[in-house]
């Protein structure tokens, strides 16, 4: 296929494109067949989603090829049909690089210094914030148990390699003046909390006795916190950047319909103008795909995101190239199909980002196939409201109102479910323990209903549905409460123990709280969204302390594991 390629791009008559171009689409096919067998035997997550993602640009790329290949053909002398050709060319021969890359595991066929700085750009789906914040509270943890002088340099490595990619939230135009203070307090009480602990490094280290330091021990707990917290207040400023995305791929199809009305009558002027209308369009969106690239969960999903922003950046502005040579050549069919083309792939780019911001969103939220409470209790028959209330459905200003508790929300869920499915995926525990992570996802799943109506879609259709799911939300967390109290008891004694009753001990509150508000009797449309709106702080309140007592559940269940082994 580089050989056909190479072929194509010398040609000089359409007789030899012709020829040369079936030969290149016999060898793409083959191709497409044993890169396809290649992906399916993976077993490496990101490599799969990295093959993918040139086969993809492979398959999309080839009909621009032949459309701007033909155009240069057609006016040799045009400088933007060159562009569009060698564009696609280059991104082709990206994709076949990447793929070698795969097939060879990391080894790339070209020089030793370009080898390295492509290399580099290939695996930049791994330096995330997500990824990075992961490795600091990894050495965060490891600290605890390792008290050695490397810790005064892999801890402020790490913490530096955290900072540097927050600058990409902060930086960014489209973060609000609340999510960019929030991340700024949180980078500021993170290297506090860093800066106190290697500090107490320095005292203790030498000493006998120094790892079971309790100041030490509750020093690390509270850099590991900080760093949640600044992770979460990520999350929720990405978060915010993909709710308005809608309107920026909406208003970037408009404008590619308005380019091919300018280009037809050649209109250069209003094109022009358009055109940087639309270049602002896909930066806007540029910068959406890099935040949700760095709070992605999943490496596939890292890829995807990583990819999907290289494609649009390097064929956006193609639309706006291949609309200057219909311009210059406005009766040219050609130019008119080749522009069609470019656009289409603007089309297909655009549902990218949106598969990429869905996938993102969702990645986390696991979802059982027949969640225990998830269905809806028959009138009269189960929880605490025996008369029927009038069921109404919110309008679409009150779900903006409450559009933003909802995301919380939806965020806390998504940290609850990585954090179960983390431990499924490492942990052999006793029943016990696994009833744990069954209902704490039941409450997850509950959870995301009550978002899902937020938006006004899932299967929770009325208030009085979300009142119903909030009743059995809170009978789950008081199970759940019961399971984790016996299950405290098996802990041994230390730090870890003692913040586990701290967050658990308050889950009874926030759950008395849950009932009284969804017990509250409201007559009229306004008292009714206020209710809503209660219902929706309070389980966002006691989701969220579910969510700590999770987390801090399954660090003392892996120290179970190892005082039984020992």
């Amino acid at each position: 296929v580089q050989r056909s390629l190479d072929r194509l791009e010398s040609v000089n008559n359409f007789t030899e494109f012709v020829k040369a171009f079936s030969q290149f689409g016999s060898e793409m096919v083959e191709l497409a067949h044993l890169t396809g067998d290649r992906q399916n035997d993976l077993k490496d997550e990101r490599r799969r989603a990295q093959m993918a993602a040139a086969r993809q640009v492979l398959e999309r790329s080839t009909m621009m090829l032949l459309t701007s290949s033909k155009v240069c053909l057609r006016h040799p002398e045009s400088s933007t049909a060159r562009e569009n050709r060698d564009t696609v060319f280059c991104q082709m021969r990206r994709a076949m690089d990447l793929i070698h890359f795969v097939v060879k595991d990391g080894v790339l066929n070209s020089g030793e210094n370009h080898q390295s700085a492509q290399k580099d750009e290939l695996d930049m789906d791994r330096s995330t914030v997500y990824s990075c914040m992961r490795n600091l509270q990894h050495h965060l943890e490891l600290s605890r148990v390792t008290l050695d002088s490397s810790c005064h340099e892999t801890l402020p490595s790490a913490l530096e390699a955290v900072l540097e990619r927050t600058q990409d939230f902060t930086d960014s135009a489209y973060t609000s003046h609340e999510h960019r203070q929030a991340i700024l307090d949180g980078t500021e009480r993170l290297k506090g909390e860093l800066d106190h602990l290697l500090g107490l490094y320095a005292n203790v280290i030498g000493f006998e006795g120094a790892a079971n330091c309790p100041e030490l021990d509750a020093s690390v707990s509270a850099a590991v916190n900080a760093a949640k917290d600044l992770a979460r207040h990520l999350a929720q400023a990405a978060l915010q950047q993909a709710h308005e995305l809608n309107m920026a791929t909406k208003q970037g199809q408009e404008l590619v319909a308005t380019i091919r009305q300018h280009a037809v009558v050649s209109d250069v002027d209003r094109l022009h103008q358009t055109s940087e209308a639309f270049h602002d369009s896909i930066d806007h969106i540029l910068e959406v795909c890099k935040l949700l690239r760095h709070v992605a969960v999943s490496e596939s999903l890292q890829v995807s995101a990583r990819f999907t922003e290289i494609n649009l950046r390097v064929y956006g502005p193609q639309v706006i190239t291949a609309a200057k040579t219909l311009a210059q050549y406005p009766g040219s069919k050609i130019a008119q199909e080749n522009l069609d083309v470019f656009a289409d792939m603007y089309q297909w780019l655009v549902s990218d980002v949106t598969a990429v911001v869905k996938g993102v969103l969702e990645a986390s939220q696991l979802k059982p196939e027949k969640p225990v409470y998830m269905s809806l209790p028959r009138p009269g028959k189960h929880g605490t409201t025996s008369k029927t209330l009038k069921a109404v459905r919110l309008d679409t200003e009150e779900q903006e109102k409450i559009a933003k508790s909802g995301l919380e929300m939806k965020l806390i869920t998504s940290e609850m479910d990585a954090e179960t499915e983390k431990w499924q995926e490492t942990s052999t525990q006793m029943d016990e323990n696994n009833d744990i992570v069954k209902r704490a996802k039941n409450m997850s799943a509950m959870a995301f209903s009550m978002y899902q109506f937020t938006k006004g879609e899932g299967a929770l259709k009325t208030t009085q549905d979300l009142f119903t799911q909030a009743e059995y939300f809170a009978e789950e967390a008081n199970r759940l409460y019961k399971v984790i109290r016996q299950f405290s008891y098996q802990v041994p004694g230390g730090s870890n123990k003692k913040e586990l009753l701290e967050h658990l001990d308050k889950v009874p509150t926030f759950v008395q709280r849950l009932q009284f508000t969804v017990k509250d009797h409201t007559v009229g449309k306004a008292a009714t969204f206020t209710k809503v709106d209660n219902v929706i702080q309070e389980t966002k309140n006691l989701m969220n302390v579910i969510s700590k007592v999770v987390t801090t559940c399954f660090e003392c269940a892996s120290k179970v594991a190892i005082f039984s082994r020992s």
